[in-house]
């Protein structure tokens, strides 16, 4: 699905429309450019999921975790600079009883589970403009999958 943004309210507001539809387990990796509001993003994703507390960047922490009734674990790779440091994080420990969303996680998605959403952020031709593609991965969104693309479909309409 491929929506358009204008402004970060809007991508917040994508981000929650996923939320609304991932459980503990799942993975979302997120790619794009630099400044495109991946992070924007996964704040609307943890307001879905029922996180309260404030959403920052992990750029310099690598991992900020929050605290709902579905955990959530946002992870900014771009840092990092060898796979073992990947291993080291103990994502897929992560992904026993948390939604994992993973900045960066392009340059290193064939590294990850092959289930997972696929968010790929872009600046559009205008300074507030965003182009956003999810695509959702794998069995376990067979059951899910038109209903998130019925959601996203209600947000670009609008």
């Amino acid at each position: 699905m491929m929506l358009t943004t204008r402004g970060g309210h809007e991508t917040e507001s994508v981000g929650a429309a996923l939320g609304e539809f991932l459980r503990e387990g799942d993975l979302v990796v997120l790619g794009g450019d630099l400044g495109a509001g991946k992070t924007t993003f996964v704040k609307g994703v943890a307001r879905a999921l029922g996180v309260r507390d404030p959403v920052t960047s992990p750029t310099f922490t690598i991992v900020q975790e929050y605290d709902g009734p579905v955990p959530v674990a946002h992870v900014d790779i771009y840092r990092l600079q060898r796979v073992q440091e990947l291993h080291d994080l103990g994502l897929e420990e992560m992904l026993d009883d948390r939604v994992v969303l993973v900045e960066w996680g392009d340059v290193v998605a064939p590294l990850l589970p092959s289930e997972r959403v696929e968010v790929q952020l872009t600046i559009g031709d205008a300074p507030d403009m965003r182009a956003i593609e999810i695509v959702a991965h794998g069995p376990g969104w067979d059951a899910r999958r038109d209903a998130l693309d019925t959601a996203l479909a209600a947000i670009r309409g609008t």
